[in-house]
């Protein structure tokens, strides 16, 4: 290598080239570190491809991070070469190849000289699918040599719908244990660090000032997408809005260098580009060719356009360091998307101050909160710590409090937490909630399709419903209200239904075996914050006090015994076909 390819890497860069050197010299599994947007991932790639002794594939999915990648990789190191169709070079004999994923997938064959170590940035893009493009690509790879390492780059480690793409963090929290796509997260560097030392620009978070599209009545997908159709029939009722927007962000704009815009569909975005000045805005959609593309991109770059409008392309791959206003106008559940889009903001540039993020979709995401893979269960909810009452491991979950910030509720279900053993650390196994598996009683995750110690099916909540109510004396209870009642030292729950009928449970809290049925038939089922202390009762009106901190069940599963009604089961949070009268057999 020449004396001139010396490049300084931050003191953070250099921390996360050691952790991967570190962990490749003591683990057989694969990787992940985890560095905001902005950051310099090229610059860590670029170093482990200089001082690997095999020969390195950096694989990434647009043509852009492509060439980023190789530029960065050129300082540190003669021998490189570059596999894109899009950047018109497909040469693969280098020691170290930059390849696009699309690329690369078509011909395999031009891969066959095995690599060391494979790096593919934006990991968090890596479909489980066993035909994908990239498992597809490593499985050739993984022919050629069996022992090639995997590592992956990313902001965001994780995909709406499975959750983390990690087994494993090096915190000792566990990530997705079932599907995560690689072992270990081996380094993160969290955002608030980075711009303290001055890396990145701040950000300044702000919902609609003027204005606010009210997206809460749409349900987005497992990918946190939502349908155009469903999107545009909701903005044909909000043209006032989209003027009173456009107008703000043209005021704004008056201070600003560069703004970027984030409709919701073409439609929008084409009306949106009708309320702003001809010559200073332009729109990028996924139909627009690449050539104009281009030409739009450098023209914004050159601040010959001020408005850059965008439908779902500008999240990864644009790098326009001016940018200090962004304008989010379209809903999203995924938190992963909405940093990729702030990301785009928070570049250096000589004298940027700040980056304005205005977010008019009100999707309500905090940059500095901890980060949770699983989606939001609802808009008022935000991340809360909860600490497991069988290890102390500080889990994060989605929760509510209320203005002491007290936890009222919280939706987690597993622990988080590692507990040492070999070869590997295990997840803790205490379950803040849980589905009880009818053959054998152990406990399940609530979504478990097969119990995790005998393997019998956990039959579908509407399928057991269907079964249970073809048969003779049975009733469904459709629960409107829940109330607590103390007499003669029981505890008497009492459930009502829409047309005022009854039924109820009792339950004696005088001895010790009786407070511990209590627990496992009524507190442990119907707690919000479970895991979290309760207060120690010994009469059952010391529970009255406690009764918000009690969950209302959606059905009860009734089965005539003579006279009376027994209760088999409970159904919490349902949304299936037999909420309603209709559906009752």
């Amino acid at each position: 290598m020449s004396q001139q390819k010396v490049l300084q890497l931050r003191d953070y860069q250099q921390q996360a080239v050691d952790a991967a050197i570190h962990y490749f010299r003591h683990q057989p599994g694969s990787a992940v570190i985890v560095l905001p947007t902005g950051a310099g991932k090229s610059i860590v790639i670029a170093e482990l491809a200089r001082i690997a002794r095999g020969r390195v594939l950096i694989l990434t999915h647009v043509k852009e991070l492509v060439a980023q990648n190789a530029d960065k990789a050129s300082l540190l190191t003669d021998d490189i070469s570059i596999y894109s169709a899009g950047l018109k070079q497909k040469i693969s004999s280098g020691k170290t190849v930059v390849a696009g994923i699309q690329s690369a997938a078509r011909n395999p064959q031009a891969f066959m000289k095995p690599f060391s170590l494979v790096i593919i940035d934006e990991c968090h893009r890596v479909s489980d699918e066993e035909f994908s493009q990239y498992q597809q690509l490593l499985k050739w790879l993984q022919q050629h040599n069996p022992k090639v390492h995997l590592l992956g780059l990313t902001a965001t480690p994780y995909r709406l719908g499975s959750g983390w793409i990690y087994k494993r963090h090096y915190h000792g929290r566990v990530g997705n244990v079932d599907t995560g796509l690689f072992d270990d997260c081996i380094f993160e560097l969290p955002l608030r660090l980075l711009i303290k030392q001055g890396y990145l620009t701040p950000p300044r978070l702000l919902d609609g000032l003027s204005a606010q599209y009210n997206f809460s009545q749409l349900r987005p997908d497992e990918q946190g997408n939502y349908q155009d159709s469903e999107v545009d029939a909701l903005l044909q009722h909000c043209g006032r809005a989209t003027t009173a927007i456009v107008k703000q962000l043209m005021q704004l704009a008056v201070s600003r260098r560069g703004v970027i815009i984030f409709a919701a569909t073409v439609r929008h975005a084409e009306e949106i580009m009708s309320h702003l000045p001809k010559a200073e805005a332009a729109l990028i959609t996924a139909k627009t060719a690449t050539t104009e593309r281009d030409q739009i991109i450098v023209r914004f770059k050159q601040q010959q356009l001020k408005f850059l409008v965008n439908v779902a392309v500008l999240t990864t791959g644009f790098d326009a360091p001016h940018v200090d206003l962004i304008a989010i106008m379209r809903p999203t559940a995924s938190v992963a998307l909405f940093q990729q889009m702030v990301g785009r903001g928070l570049r250096l540039s000589d004298g940027k101050q700040d980056c304005l993020i205005i977010d008019y979709a009100a999707n309500g995401f905090d940059l500095f909160s901890p980060q949770i893979a699983l989606p939001r269960p609802a808009p008022d909810t935000e991340p809360v710590q909860v600490i497991c009452p069988e290890c102390g491991f500080a889990n994060i979950f989605w929760g509510k409090t209320n203005e002491d910030g007290e936890i009222l509720e919280h939706f987690g279900r597993r622990c988080q937490g590692l507990i040492a053993a070999k070869p590997h650390p295990q997840q803790c196994r205490y379950r803040f909630r849980a589905r009880f598996c009818p053959d054998c009683g152990a406990e399940n995750d609530i979504a478990a399709r097969e119990c995790s110690e005998c393997h019998s099916q956990l039959v579908d909540p509407d399928k057991r419903l269907k079964e249970v109510l073809a048969q003779r004396h049975h009733h469904l209870f459709r629960v409107q209200q829940m109330q607590l009642r103390a007499q003669d030292d029981k505890l008497l729950v009492e459930y009502s239904d829409i047309d005022a009928n009854h039924f109820s449970e009792q339950f004696r809290v005088t001895t010790l075996a009786q407070r511990h049925a209590l627990f496992a038939r009524f507190i442990y089922p119907h707690d919000r914050r479970p895991g979290l202390p309760l207060p120690s009762f010994s009469h059952a009106e010391e529970l009255l006090a406690l009764a918000s901190r009690f969950r209302v069940p959606a059905l009860l599963l009734l089965k005539k015994q003579g006279k009376h009604w027994v209760l088999l089961e409970k159904f919490f949070d349902y949304q299936g076909r037999y909420q309603t009268e209709n559906h009752n057999a």
